[in-house]
């Protein structure tokens, strides 16, 4: 069965830490994520506001959340560490998107957080072993397409794609984070490769399978 990754032995010493008073145990804590913290919210960020607001900062502000909170997660400890870390994260990023879309509401809100090289790996990553050959969609597909095609997508399922595919969250992690039962998580996730794949087969990226 597909589980969920449980805090590991170093983590959880650093967390006996700093509910103990050790301020550097949470700052060790954080710096073991941030470089995966960053590419959560890179590859949600829309490419309009990316000159105004940089991945490493949304991190940054994301930490003096955490920081702020951490009491709240050690007394409940809702989910791994890793996760709240993310699901902190998420919340931050999002507070951002809707104060850069109220500035620029016409040109962001038309645009997708998927930069242009994640989505020919998520792409080539989904479609590993299918009849789509990524070595075509590198070659002769731009990334507008690619992008077009993401935004043809519910933002629902562009979520469960990047979570299970870009952050690589198992199938037990994704149902956490969205609250929901493993097997629903299983079937969200089925449904919406199944939507993605017959988007890419209408717009000519993906041979249809007989």
């Amino acid at each position: 069965m597909d589980q969920a990754k449980p805090n590991s032995c170093d983590t959880e010493r650093l967390l006996r830490q700093a509910q103990g008073g050790d301020g550097q145990a949470f700052e060790d804590l954080f710096a073991r994520h941030r470089a995966y913290l960053r590419q959560v919210v890179a590859v949600r960020l829309d490419p309009r506001i990316r000159p105004r607001l940089d991945p490493s900062d949304v991190v940054q502000e994301a930490q003096l959340d955490a920081f702020r909170r951490f009491g709240d997660f050690l007394e409940r400890r809702p989910m791994s560490f890793r996760l709240w870390l993310r699901k902190t994260t998420c919340e931050r990023l999002l507070m951002l998107r809707r104060y850069h879309r109220t500035a620029a509401r016409r040109s962001v809100d038309k645009e997708v957080g998927l930069p242009d090289g994640s989505a020919f790996v998520l792409v080539n990553q989904l479609l590993a072993g299918g009849s789509a050959p990524s070595q075509r969609l590198q070659r002769s597909e731009s990334a507008r397409r690619i992008r077009n095609v993401m935004a043809q997508l519910q933002e629902a399922d562009r979520e469960i794609l990047l979570m299970r595919n870009l952050e690589a969250l198992s199938n037990q992690e994704v149902a956490e984070v969205l609250q929901i039962e493993p097997v629903a998580a299983s079937q969200r996730y089925g449904r919406a490769l199944l939507r993605l794949r017959k988007l890419l087969q209408a717009n000519g990226l993906m041979e249809s399978q007989r």
